[in-house]
C-alpha cells in the first residue's frame, strides 16, 4: 500500500530529528571530553587553571567568531551541506586533539573544532524547524537539545573513562571517530527551504542593516541577552565542575566525571523534556509562556548551584547539582523556540549566528578563563560562586522579554 504525502511528511520529518539529534549528541560529546580530561591534560602539561581554561575559551572564541560567517551561508545555500561540511571538521580536529603533543597544538586543534560547531549550530535549530508546525516546535526543539545533558554526560563519561584507562589523547581520537560516519546521511538530508518560492529580499542587504533589523526586535535581544548570562553560569560549571569534585571532594577522574555524567543526563533529560512540554502547555495560554517557565527555572535553581558549592557534605552537594541541573536546563527548548518564533524563517540561520556570537562573547567563552583566575587567587569554591549570580540575571532578562513577545511574533506572523 502506498503512503499518502502525510505520512511520508511525518517519517521524513521523524528521520530529521533523529539524525540531527545524533549529530547533536556528537556535538556536545566532543566538546565535554576535553573538560573530562582537565586533570591529566593539567599534570601531563604542567599547566596553571589559567592556562587549562583557556582551551575551554579559545574553543569558543572560535566558535562565535565562525558562527555569523555560517549564519550568512546558512540563509543563502544548502543548509544540510553546511552542517555536514562543519561536522567532518570538528570529528577531524577532535581526533587530531588526540595527536597533539604540545599546549600550542591542543589550543589549535580545539580552535577548529569550534569552527567545525559553528557550522552545524547556525543552521541546524532553523532547519529542524521547518520539518515542524509552530505548534509543536517547543517539544520538538526540546528532543532535539536533549544532546545537550546527554551528550555532556556521555562526554564527561567517555572523556574520564577512556582517559583514565587509555589516556588523554587516545579519548579523543576514539570520541571524534563517529562524527565521520555520520557526515554523510548528514550531507543528503532534505533541506526544505531549498527550492521554494520564498522572496529573500534580505539576501543582499548588507550585513551592518541586518544586524540592525535584530538589534530592533526587543524579545530577539533580551532572550539572547537571558541565553548569554546562563551560558556564563553554565559553561564555566561545566568545564569546571569534575575538577571541583576533584579538589574538594578527593573523587578521582573516572569517578567524578561518571557520577557528574550521570547527575547531568538525569536531569537534563527530565528538565529539557519538562520544559519543552511545559513551554508549549503555557504557550498555549499566553504569548509569554516560554520566557517565564525559562525565568521560573532560572529563578529555582540558583540558590541550589549556591548550596552545591558550599556545603562540605558530598551527598548535599551532588542532590543539589542535580536539583539546579532539573530547573536550568527548563530553558533549553523554550528560548531558543522564542528565537525561532519571532524571526522570519530565511533569517533564522543569520538569527541563530548572531545568538551563537552573543552568547558566547558574553558566555563560556570568558567564564572558564576568569573562574580560572579567580581560583589561581582565591581557590575554586570560591570562583564559582559568580556563577548563581549570572543564572538570577539571566531570569530578569527573560521576564524583561516578556513585556514585547507577543509584538514581535505578530511581525513574523504577519
Amino acid at each position: 500500500m502506498n503512503s499518502t504525502p502525510s505520512e511520508q511528511n511525518n517519517r521524513g520529518a521523524r528521520y530529521a530529528l533523529a539524525l540531527l539529534l545524533a549529530v547533536n549528541l556528537l556535538n556536545y560529546v566532543d566538546r565535554q571530553a576535553l573538560y573530562a580530561v582537565f586533570p591529566l591534560i593539567k599534570a601531563e602539561l604542567n599547566l596553571s587553571d589559567t592556562g587549562l581554561g583557556f582551551l575551554g575559551s579559545a574553543f569558543m572564541l572560535c566558535y562565535m567568531l565562525a558562527a555569523p560567517i555560517f549564519g550568512r551561508l546558512g540563509d543563502r545555500y544548502n543548509r544540510a551541506r553546511l552542517a555536514a561540511a562543519g561536522l567532518a571538521l570538528w570529528s577531524l580536529a577532535t581526533m587530531l586533539s588526540g595527536l597533539a603533543g604540545s599546549y600550542r597544538m591542543l589550543l589549535a586543534a580545539r580552535s577548529l573544532v569550534g569552527v567545525g560547531e559553528a557550522s552545524f549550530g547556525t543552521v541546524s535549530p532553523g532547519l529542524l524547524s521547518d520539518y515542524f508546525p509552530r505548534e509543536s516546535r517547543g517539544r520538538m526543539l526540546s528532543l532535539f537539545f536533549l544532546a545537550i545533558p546527554v551528550g555532556s554526560a556521555l562526554g564527561y563519561i567517555l572523556g574520564g573513562q577512556l582517559g583514565q584507562a587509555f589516556g588523554w589523547q587516545m579519548a579523543f581520537l576514539l570520541v571524534g571517530l563517529p562524527g565521520i560516519v555520520l557526515a554523510l546521511p548528514l550531507y543528503f538530508l532534505n533541506d526544505l527551504r531549498q527550492g521554494t518560492s520564498q522572496v529573500e529580499s534580505h539576501r543582499s542587504e548588507p550585513l551592518f542593516y541586518e544586524l540592525c533589523r535584530f538589534w530592533q526586535n526587543r524579545t530577539y535581544v533580551l532572550a539572547t541577552i537571558s541565553m548569554a548570562s546562563m551560558t556564563f553560569a553554565l559553561g564555566g560549571l561545566a568545564q569546571w565542575a569534575p575538577s571541583f569534585l576533584n579538589r574538594s571532594f578527593g573523587l578521582e577522574v573516572a569517578r567524578g566525571n561518571t557520577l557528574f555524567g550521570m547527575i547531568t543526563v538525569v536531569a537534563g533529560i527530565v528538565g529539557t523534556i519538562s520544559g519543552g512540554w511545559l513551554g508549549d502547555y503555557f504557550q498555549r495560554r499566553s504569548a509569554t509562556g516560554y520566557l517565564y517557565v525559562s525565568a521560573v527555572g532560572f529563578l529555582l535553581g540558583a540558590p541550589l548551584m549556591v548550596l552545591a558549592l558550599t556545603t562540605s557534605d558530598l551527598t548535599i552537594c551532588l542532590a543539589a547539582i542535580f536539583g539546579a541541573e532539573l530547573f536550568l536546563f527548563l530553558n533549553t527548548g523554550p528560548l531558543n523556540t522564542v528565537l525561532v518564533n519571532v524571526v522570519m524563517p530565511g533569517r533564522r540561520a543569520m538569527a541563530f549566528a548572531i545568538n551563537i556570537f552573543a552568547i558566547h562573547a558574553l558566555g563560556d567563552a570568558i567564564s572558564p578563563a576568569i573562574i580560572g583566575s579567580i581560583s589561581d587567587r582565591w581557590g575554586l569554591s570560591r570562583a564559582l560562586l559568580i556563577t548563581p549570580l549570572a543564572v538570577v540575571i539571566a531570569a530578569g532578562f527573560a521576564f524583561w522579554g516578556g513585556r514585547y513577545v507577543e509584538r514581535d511574533e505578530v511581525k513574523v506572523e504577519g
